[in-house]
């Protein structure tokens, strides 16, 4: 029997650099989570940061996950002890004090390269809950904050929980949503290994404003030739840039474009039924959903090494139809078998393949990468006739599992926002 389940609005942001919706900025459409993916500032000033608290928390979203970028300079406290007189040598700013602000929010779940449960509730007693891991990393490119080189990516992404439902990172992947106004890709091939090895339902990123954008890449699971493979990558055809229109992704089942990705649904799977009904789903094909143009698959690996293994919850250990995250158990891989075969596809059990990332999750095939850039020129950004321009939030809509009480209360709201969005 399939579960029963809500649509989720996301609302997707980055990049805002202290542009606020409060001064008309941009909008910020109706929603249930505000995932805001860093840059919060243009230099990370205390007043800065309060003037875009003062919009987040102003803002009616159940849920508000929020990372910093490369410009929030006071939020990497090692970093700012270091340069921060380069850039504030005029006004010090303190960095306890503007850290303190953006934990101090009590409406704001403040990701710092770590993992959190996100909980809903919604209206007739159903619930239901993500885990999310939230990253404000990107390639170290000038003095900025929270840079690492390419030596370090390795190590840095393989903490990304293999059980992760969304993330969230500054940096794009390398090869997606990346590519600079120089037309070269400016994203982090490590991340990308990791997102094959993850493969997570959303994946929120900005940092590379000229990308902003949205891409739905389903992996090839199965080859057991080529490292962290590809098997079709599609790009969205929305508009781009402001106006009126809402930039809406519907990866809904009603009316939408689902992902090929159980995450959500641990240990139920795509059923034949299922994939019957949605031939898009059906992985062997590789067929790129209509409201994504057809965009050339990289395949372009190399090996990354790990240090420490975090691995899935036993989809034995569920509690309200949900993987436990705090008390699950984890199968165990030889560690020389885990670095021969990373990011190697396959059919478990088979030791040629990436056991780790692949042993009950083959589910998780697709991937929707959403660049949420809002301010659409790049830095130094210039006001006057020439200067500034900003871009529409991208609205995200996925299908997440409810529990408890009916999901009567979920379909009526779907069906308003049917309405509001015709």
């Amino acid at each position: 029997m399939a579960p029963k389940t809500r649509r989720v609005r996301f609302v997707c942001v980055s990049d805002t650099h202290k542009a606020s919706p409060l001064k008309g900025s941009f909008k910020l459409p109706k929603g249930d989570v505000l995932i805001h993916a860093g840059d919060l500032s243009n230099q990370g000033s205390l007043s800065e940061l309060r003037s875009t608290f003062e919009w987040i928390e102003q803002s009616d979203y159940q849920a508000k996950i929020i990372i910093a970028g490369n410009h929030d300079i006071t939020l990497d406290p090692e970093f700012y002890e270091q340069h921060g007189l380069y850039f504030h040598n005029q006004n010090p700013q303190s960095s306890e004090e503007c850290c303190a602000l953006v934990r101090g929010c009590p409406s704001v779940t403040y990701l710092n390269h770590e993992a959190a449960t996100v909980r809903l509730n919604f209206p007739g007693d159903s619930q239901t809950h993500f885990k999310v891991f939230g990253s404000p990393y990107a390639p170290a490119k000038g003095l900025w904050a929270f840079g690492y080189n390419p030596g370090q990516a390795p190590d840095l992404w393989d903490k990304i929980p293999l059980d992760t439902d969304i993330l969230i990172t500054h940096t794009p992947p390398k090869y997606h949503c990346d590519e600079s106004k120089d037309g070269d890709p400016a994203g982090c091939e490590s991340l990308r290994h990791a997102l094959w090895r993850v493969r997570p339902v959303l994946h929120v990123c900005g940092h590379v404003h000229e990308a902003r954008g949205v891409e739905r890449v389903l992996w090839d699971l199965d080859s057991p030739n080529l490292k962290y493979k590809e098997d079709n990558t599609g790009w969205w055809t929305n508009p781009r840039g402001g106006g009126k229109k809402q930039s809406l992704v519907n990866l809904s089942r009603k009316g939408g474009e689902p992902l090929v990705n159980d995450a959500f649904f641990k240990g139920q799977g795509l059923t034949e039924e299922f994939i019957t009904k949605n031939p898009q789903q059906n992985p062997s094909k590789g067929v790129v959903p209509s409201a994504f143009q057809p965009k050339e698959t990289l395949t372009i690996g190399s090996i990354g090494q790990m240090d420490e293994a975090t691995l899935n919850p036993n989809p034995n250990e569920i509690v309200n139809g949900f993987p436990d995250f705090n008390n699950a158990s984890f199968p165990s891989f030889p560690a020389s078998s885990i670095q021969a075969t990373r990011g190697y596809g396959g059919i478990p059990p088979s030791g040629r393949c990436d056991l780790e990332a692949l042993t009950d999750r083959m589910g998780r095939r697709e991937t929707c990468i959403v660049n949420a850039a809002i301010m659409a020129t790049s830095w130094p950004h210039r006001s006057g006739k020439l200067g500034t321009k900003h871009n529409n939030p991208i609205v995200v809509d996925l299908d997440l599992p409810v529990w408890q009480g009916e999901a009567k209360a979920g379909a009526e709201a779907d069906a308003k926002r049917d309405e509001e969005d015709a």
